[in-house]
């Protein structure tokens, strides 16, 4: 069977598993052991057992119950409403008011994290009762956070720019500094867009509160301190050196409970609730990764990936139509693969028709990374969309609609920086000099 038969076999199987109201992560492992049994000579039985066992202590991933664990505090606590009350004075004049919180949040929470799925929990819990109890829309409220929690893999630190870095011995600080200018790219479009449906739908957007003074702005401000500490504290824990993401994620959790304390609004009884429910939340997370490391693992010993990046590479295309073919492989890859496994599995056989037709390897991880992006809210296997249904329980049809706007975006991010290259370039250059 060829490699692209193979691969809409599978895909069909998946879409079939998924429709019969299978759960994701089982579908993502039935998947890979139909790909090892009737494609390889692989022991099913063994590759399971060693894959869910070798991915269940990552080190790296305590940060992700832990960034949920610090949601939920400030949920529970009056942190969440503050930040709403401290942020509406200064939004009330802006196209879409209180919608930007969702976009500059997780552009804040993605220089945390570093994870689209902590930044997507994280944020989520804290904006989306906050934004449906304001009556905004909720396509808006959902698109919003799918689309902007996806920064979480561009904007530094990027645990797949680190990848990336590894597997192409590129420098790993030219990366990310070569991806602040296309993060922000993103939020001014995410931004932009909101705007832009604020203005032409006037409608959608509820009534904003009476027109404030600067003296009262300064005055709602000051409910932002402690929010504003907590990001501080987070943020200047790791770049500073002085803590890892998963130490500082851990610090976000104590000062999240002491300043949730300090404002009189926490208690034993919720801080328990908090617990449970980002026991249950990580313990959903966490089963999808350990399903999705497996489906990774069968399809490198069945040679999918590396067999269609050699077809690809067979065609002989040029720089632009080289990457327009790669878009589309790397988007319907993301349908069976998280990111990182996609940069794993395919760079070794893509940078050679990369750099061959002349394509700068450090501004192709950029565009890897956005694109891998694209693929984090595509269906049936966009990892945000299943994040968010496990938040919200909305369908996972409705979150994907809501969400496809902001795929177009991040497609029009593409062009853009392949139109204009220098947006990746510039800064690594200008730091050099």
């Amino acid at each position: 069977m060829s490699d692209p038969l193979l691969a809409a076999l599978l895909f069909a199987v998946l879409i079939a598993l998924l429709a019969a109201g299978v759960w994701v992560a089982v579908s993502l492992a039935l998947v890979g052991l139909v790909s090892i049994v009737f494609f390889s000579n692989a022991p099913a039985g063994l590759v399971l057992a060693t894959t869910f066992w070798g991915h269940s202590h990552s080190w790296a991933l305590a940060a992700l119950p832990l960034f949920i664990l610090m949601g939920e505090i400030l949920l529970r606590s009056r942190l969440a409403d503050d930040m709403f009350s401290g942020l509406a004075p200064w939004l009330g004049r802006v196209p879409g008011r209180l919608l930007h919180v969702n976009v500059l949040g997780c552009a804040i929470f993605a220089a945390v994290s570093g994870s689209s799925a902590a930044t997507a929990a994280t944020i989520g819990r804290m904006s989306v009762p906050e934004l449906e109890k304001r009556g905004y829309p909720e396509r808006l409220i959902i698109g919003t956070l799918a689309g902007s929690a996806t920064l979480g893999l561009l904007i530094p630190p990027s645990i797949i720019l680190i990848v990336y870095g590894v597997a192409t011995e590129q420098s790993i600080a030219r990366l990310f500094i070569a991806g602040v200018l296309p993060g922000l790219m993103l939020v001014v479009l995410f931004a932009g867009y909101v705007g832009l449906r604020a203005l032409l739908n006037p409608e959608l957007i509820p009534a904003g509160e009476d027109r404030a003074t600067l003296r009262e702005k300064l005055h709602a401000s000051r409910r932002l301190i402690p929010v504003a500490l907590l990001i501080l504290g987070v943020i200047g824990s790791i770049y500073t050196g002085v803590a890892s993401p998963t130490d500082a994620a851990a610090l976000g959790v104590v000062l999240s409970v002491i300043l949730a304390a300090a404002t009189g609004s926490f208690s034993r009884r919720l801080f328990w609730e908090a617990v449970m429910s980002a026991t249950r939340t990580s313990a959903m997370i966490a089963f999808i990764l350990l399903a999705a490391a497996f489906l990774s693992t069968a399809m490198g010993f069945i040679g999918l990936p590396r067999n269609l990046a050699a077809w690809i590479a067979s065609m002989q295309l040029s720089p632009h139509a080289l990457l327009v073919v790669l878009t589309i492989f790397f988007v319907v890859l993301g349908c069976f693969l998280d990111g990182i496994s996609v940069v794993v599995l395919t760079t070794s056989i893509i940078m050679p028709m990369v750099t061959a037709v002349g394509i700068d390897p450090l501004w192709f991880g950029i565009y890897l990374v956005i694109v891998v992006e694209m693929s984090q809210i595509t269906p049936p296997v966009g990892f945000n969309l299943f994040v968010i249904q496990g938040l919200t329980g909305i369908d996972i049809l409705r979150i994907a609609r809501a969400a496809f706007p902001f795929f177009l975006l991040l497609l029009l991010g593409v062009v853009l920086i392949t139109l204009f290259p220098g947006i990746v370039t510039w800064l690594p250059q200008a730091m050099n000099n």
